[in-house]
């Protein structure tokens, strides 16, 4: 399989895991709901929306949120000229697939933040779950808010719990990309001989 081949097969199939879970998620969940996967305490899906920062941290209200967004929309275009490079110059598959991943990852949080606003109802807690491609959505385009759903809370004591981030799949491709290139960093970024 060429490396072109395992790029593009990488991205939409992560891209689809990634919407899919969102897609079920808010329009199954009311905001807040909780289910343990298998009865376990350490792993829920606990569904919660933010504005698309990390940890849900907020900055400059509307104007910050489209900054943000637009922001991103170049990063990928960054990525996408990495990948590109990447594949050209032949280098390992396990950074291909690293490269790959964070790319699906920007792209699956970019959808959220474009089109969610657009295609469903607002989610609210303990209310009628959202609806997709309702007569008017909840925000404009540009303006949606990100779906996460993923919580593995290890440890929870009185007042601290370890591991109390909530993400979704679109950022958990951009952490294993992270991770594989760490793994790959000698192919990734490779020393060049000195003359």
């Amino acid at each position: 399989m060429s490396k072109k081949t395992i790029a593009i097969l990488t991205v939409i199939l992560a891209i689809l895991i990634d919407q899919i879970s969102k897609i079920y998620i808010k329009t199954h969940f009311s905001l807040g709901e909780e289910i343990k996967v298998l009865g376990l305490d350490w792993f829920r899906i606990h569904f919660t929306e933010n504005n698309g920062m990390a940890w849900g941290f907020e900055f400059g209200g509307k104007a910050g949120k489209l900054f943000l967004t637009l922001f991103r929309l170049v990063a990928v275009s960054g990525i996408i000229y990495w990948l590109v490079q990447t594949i050209k110059s032949k280098i390992h598959n396990g950074v291909v697939i690293a490269i790959s991943l964070i790319l699906a990852g920007a792209i699956g949080n970019i959808i959220d933040s474009v089109f969610y606003g657009v295609i469903f109802s607002a989610s609210t807690h303990r209310g009628p779950v959202a609806t997709m491609f309702p007569d008017e959505g909840y925000a404009e385009m540009f303006f949606g808010k990100v779906v996460d759903m993923l919580y593995f809370p290890i440890y929870q004591g009185e007042s601290f719990t370890f591991f109390n981030a909530i993400f979704n799949g679109a950022d958990s491709w951009i952490t294993i990309g992270v991770i594989l290139l760490f793994i790959y960093n000698k192919h990734a970024f490779p020393k060049t001989k000195k003359e």
